[in-house]
């Protein structure tokens, strides 16, 4: 296993994972709200459209929370917890803000977790695709 250092996720790289997933958005013709999170789950940025659904502000930021928890989709992880899922008890079972909507992307660097990025507004696999598109903007 590498010990190098892994440049964290930075304010810089939230503003790209931002305009890239609102740029996509806005292409499908959605007004969103993405919040992105550093790797210790503090908000490292938000923007919410200004015809955004007030609720999209809180989703996306816990789908973001989920993602960077789980280190996982969140669109991979709703079958799970649904009632016959093996996590079925999980978003009551903690005090913690986790969302099980597809939405929510965990972002990596060089295989290792630096934080997440939650798109809410779009019906769920719009965000996923919303929140794909602004990880492979930052990915270039």
């Amino acid at each position: 296993m590498s010990t190098a250092a892994v440049t964290p996720l930075s304010t810089t790289d939230a503003e790209t994972l931002i305009s890239a997933a609102r740029r996509a958005a806005e292409a499908a013709g959605v007004t969103v709200s993405v919040t992105v999170l550093d790797a210790g789950g503090h908000l490292l940025a938000f923007r919410r459209d200004d015809r955004a659904v007030l609720i999209s502000g809180e989703t996306s930021t816990r789908k973001a929370y989920t993602a960077l928890q789980l280190d996982a989709p969140t669109a991979g992880l709703v079958d799970l917890v649904k009632p016959d899922g093996p996590f079925h008890s999980l978003p009551t079972a903690l005090d913690r803000p986790l969302l099980f909507i597809a939405g929510g992307v965990p972002v990596h660097r060089d295989g290792r977790l630096i934080g997440a990025i939650g798109v809410g507004g779009g019906a769920p696999e719009q965000d996923h695709g919303f929140a794909t598109a602004a990880l492979e903007e930052l990915s270039r």
